[in-house]
């Protein structure tokens, strides 16, 4: 390594080292030989480079950075285009080199330099690419400059702005048609009617009113009552479905160990392999019933909206969802949705089942909040949960929620040992279509699973819960 790799280059240019090291020669010359003349050239080699540090120090140029990313926010394995507008305001210090501060899994940071060739109106535009593999939330920049004095001496360092935030969303799979919702139109829309007797005749007509037409004039039913009937209108309603979904680091943290924090260091989140698995289920369900036009509700294990804690999501308190700026919102609030709650694992049975919560939990999950709230649409539509490794006693209070969805589906994060486990027989048996995974489950195989087996048996235990039927204990 040369002696000019081991002095430091936040303060000197090369040509500047040289200088100083020039006068320090000169200055050894003059005290031995004892010439003024060379004292005087040592003097003016160190002020030289003393000068031009002294300048750039107090007499720093100002610049504005303007970052644009587009899209604004990205799928994971997506790229997004990163524009740069960089202006400079305050004298001029000639070339300076510039550089993007990225989090380390982007790679590399851009480097380049100020002004660019195609300059226009005293602004430089570049344009650079990213892609993150990882959901989550990064800041990207701010630019770091680095100028010289006019005589390339010296050299100053410094950030230009605060950076800007890139969101990542989760990324949705393709999953395939099920029967999951029941019949619908080719609008995705279901129809309703309104049910006043008993006969098939009533449900289908009603009493002529002024300005009917008659070509809806029902005659079978006009001679069995004595009067003008009509065919009854059939309501038209946007179908709904409400998303559970459990980001507990207790239900995630089963069968990890106990050395397990759950702490991403790339995107500072706290999550889990299982967890990841199901914010792309959450992701992949959402935009899945998008498509067929669902209107949908996502709430957490508490009965709170499902995003209320994730500092990526437009509005925290929204728990309903419609149309593509819905689904939007959706994969915002899941960019940064995190594992919550006491950070301890729960003990487990020597069978392996997982023991019971933990008095550190200040609510119960799945207990009368989240019920209240199922019950507000009760039968308006299907009901997924997507959960972590439940105990015994938590899927004995989520059991009965199957009596308020049209059809009850769960997906149960299994720690792979057991595939089969007691808390998923339980939900079985009390008219939930479960289906255990792990982290390792290809979700399109998970979704296909509620096909087999049949739905309609799992619709009849659910029928049963609603008529009052015991939850098996």
């Amino acid at each position: 390594m040369s002696v000019a790799g081991w002095l430091p280059t936040h303060l000197f240019t090369n040509r500047g080292w040289g200088l100083l090291g020039s006068g320090a020669v000169s200055l050894g010359c003059a005290a031995v030989m004892g010439r003024r003349d060379l004292l005087t050239l040592a003097v003016l080699l160190f002020l030289l480079p003393l000068l031009s540090l002294a300048g750039v120090r107090m007499l720093k140029p100002s610049f504005q950075v303007y970052r644009e990313f587009n899209p604004s926010t990205v799928e994971t394995s997506a790229a997004t285009t990163v524009r740069l507008a960089v202006a400079r305001s305050g004298f001029d210090s000639g070339h300076v080199t510039m550089e993007e501060q990225l989090p380390p899994r982007f790679g590399s940071p851009p480097a380049f330099r100020f002004p660019a060739r195609s300059a226009s109106g005293g602004t430089s535009r570049y344009e650079y690419q990213l892609r993150s593999g990882k959901r989550g939330q990064f800041r990207i920049g701010p630019v770091t400059a680095e100028f010289s004095d006019p005589f390339g001496l010296s050299l100053r360092r410094h950030s230009i702005g605060d950076g800007d935030i890139l969101t990542v969303t989760p990324a949705a799979v393709e999953l395939p048609v099920t029967g999951l919702a029941g019949a619908r139109g080719n609008d995705g829309v279901t129809a309703t009617r309104v049910r006043a007797n008993p006969s098939d005749d009533d449900i289908m007509t009603r009493e002529y009113r002024h300005g009917d037409p008659l070509r809806r004039v029902h005659w079978a039913a006009t001679a069995r009552h004595g009067q003008l009937m009509v065919r009854q209108e059939e309501s038209v309603t946007t179908p709904e479905a409400t998303v559970i979904l459990d980001h507990r680091f207790t239900a995630f943290a089963a069968g990890l160990g106990t050395g397990f924090s759950g702490h991403d260091e790339d995107s500072d989140l706290i999550t889990g392999p299982g967890f990841e698995w199901m914010v792309t289920a959450a992701m992949s369900i959402a935009a899945h019933l998008a498509e067929r036009n669902y209107s949908l509700r996502l709430l957490d294990a508490f009965g709170n909206p499902a995003f209320l804690h994730s500092r990526s999501a437009p509005d925290p308190e929204a728990e309903e969802f419609s149309g593509l700026g819905g689904l939007h919102a959706i994969a915002e609030g899941l960019a940064a949705i995190e594992l919550t709650g006491p950070r301890h694992a729960r003990p487990e049975h020597h069978d392996g089942a997982a023991g019971t919560v933990g008095a550190d939990f200040s609510d119960a999950p799945f207990d009368d909040g989240l019920m209240d709230k199922l019950a507000m649409h009760r039968l308006r539509g299907p009901l997924l949960a997507l959960l972590g490794n439940l105990t015994v006693a938590e899927a004995r209070a989520l059991a009965p929620a199957a009596g308020y969805g049209a059809n009850a589906f769960a997906l149960v994060m299994t720690d792979g040992v057991h595939p089969r486990d007691e808390a998923v027989e339980i939900l079985s048996r009390a008219g939930w279509r479960a289906a255990a995974v792990t982290a390792r489950t290809p979700l399109a195989q998970a979704w296909s699973a509620f096909e087999e087996g049949g739905i309609v048996a799992a619709a009849g235990a659910a029928m049963d819960v609603r008529r009052g039927a015991a939850v098996p204990r």
